[in-house]
């Protein structure tokens, strides 16, 4: 069986037909919800993976009896032996992989991908260029179809996509994340950003020039004497891989509870790193408008759950406060990340969505709070088309008015990349030291750490 890209940028399967794999993928995309659904209200939760495939090629080969026995009354020839092997394969890749877009995700140098409309594809590759893609779809209605069977076979809980609920947040089985909009939009559009799930350590950070030795040695250090620690940045700078990496510092012994929007982090991948760990993902409400689970409900339940650090993906609204509070009651070492355009600018957007909460906390509160809870920010950013880290700040306590004090013991140079300015606190640097951190050896050669 070939898979070929024509002149037209169109995917072709052996000449079968389009619109009876469509027809069948649709047919057997909603046999497959119904019993999906009778068998968790049956308590028996959802179907295995090999289940669900051994079900999906079942009604394929039902469909295409249908098919046959519809031809044969009408007196036409059914389709053969060969074609309908075709045919069952093409559906098959449709409901558990994603059609046409599946080599492209298959493909180790794409690093994101745009999608508006069937046909206007862009890929950005892991090297910073940007490319054209081939077409995804036949048409705008079939790149619809085929995300909303996606969101429905796909994840721990079914997820509808279309003009009741237009925008789609997924996670797909390789661990990259969909985000989709439609009816909102001018055409479907679909964004998929791309996980590197084999950068998860902090020497490849070094190998990748994200950061050099000496910010390496000193972070990991930061990780295992239980700093709080916050990385921010901007869209793409690598803020899920560095937090991955920096949780993969963590002691093999200890409790861990990530609690994220969509599943990204992957810390599943990693059972030997962590043996003692759950995954907390939020969840939508169902077709009745119940049974939603925020981000600030989960951490909420996490720390009921006996963590002993809490990890929360991205902290973006009202989930800010309770994870400040886990970094302050007895959590110490949990991490989160924010979207920030610097270091210091941490500390406005934590007041920002702290005044978004229920709690409608004022900035000279939420400034105590962040004093009392976050020991370190770590900012990335883009230098010379590369990921680097900016900044490190090191969180000292508030004064009267509530402002935060900070040191900035990595700022920018001239070209962007962090370089050693201040020197931690003295309890800091001894607690690092403790944990690994070589002053001798690193930063006293550059007459910075004393």
């Amino acid at each position: 069986m070939t898979t070929a890209l024509n002149g037209s940028g169109a995917w072709q399967r052996d000449g079968i037909d389009p619109a009876l794999v469509a027809d069948l993928h649709h047919r057997v995309g909603e046999a497959l919800t119904t019993a999906h659904v009778a068998h968790e209200e049956a308590g028996r939760g959802r179907f295995s993976p090999a289940d669900e495939r051994a079900l999906a090629r079942k009604l394929v080969t039902d469909e295409l009896r249908k098919l046959a026995a519809s031809a044969y009354s009408d007196g036409r020839v059914p389709l053969d032996e060969a074609t309908e092997a075709k045919v069952t394969a093409a559906v098959l890749d449709r409901i558990h992989g994603l059609a046409r877009l599946q080599p492209l995700l298959d493909d180790p140098d794409i690093r994101d991908i745009h999608i508006s409309g069937a046909l206007r594809v862009w890929l950005n590759l892991r090297d910073g260029t940007k490319v054209r893609g081939p077409a995804v779809a036949d048409s705008d209605e079939d790149l619809v179809e085929l995300i909303s069977t996606a969101a429905r076979r796909i994840g721990r809980s079914e997820r509808r996509w279309d003009h009741a609920h237009p925008e789609l947040n997924l996670q797909l089985p390789n661990g990259d994340r969909l985000h989709a909009l439609m009816a909102v939009s001018g055409r479907p559009t679909v964004t998929i950003r791309r996980h590197d799930f084999d950068i998860h350590r902090v020497s490849q950070l070094v190998e990748l020039g994200v950061c050099d030795d000496l910010t390496a040695s000193f972070l990991s250090a930061a990780v295992r004497a239980r700093a709080n620690i916050i990385v921010a940045g901007g869209t793409g700078t690598g803020k899920t891989t560095t937090l991955r990496c920096l949780i993969n510092e963590i002691p093999a012994d200890e409790r861990l509870i990530t609690v994220e929007d969509s599943l990204e982090i992957g810390l599943e991948r990693f059972e030997d790193l962590h043996p003692d760990h759950e995954t907390l993902e939020a969840r939508e409400a169902n077709t009745e408008g119940v049974g939603s689970f925020s981000l600030a409900e989960l951490v909420r339940s996490a720390l009921r759950m006996d963590p002993q650090r809490v990890i929360v993906g991205e902290v973006r609204g009202a989930e800010v406060l309770p994870m400040l509070l886990a970094m302050s009651q007895g959590n110490d070492g949990s991490m989160c990340s924010i979207h920030a355009d610097s270091s210091k600018g941490v500390f406005g957007r934590l007041a920002m969505y702290a005044a978004m909460t229920p709690e409608r906390l004022v900035p000279d509160v939420t400034n105590l709070l962040v004093a009392n809870a976050v020991d370190l920010i770590v900012h990335l950013g883009w230098v010379n088309g590369e990921r680097r880290v900016t900044s490190v700040r090191q969180v000292v306590g508030a004064v009267e008015g509530g402002q935060v004090v900070s040191n900035e013991l990595w700022r920018p140079d001239a070209s962007g990349s962090g370089v050693p300015a201040a020197p931690p606190t003295p309890e800091f640097a001894a607690q690092l030291e403790v944990h690994g951190f070589d002053a001798t050896a690193h930063a006293a050669a550059q007459g910075w750490w004393r």
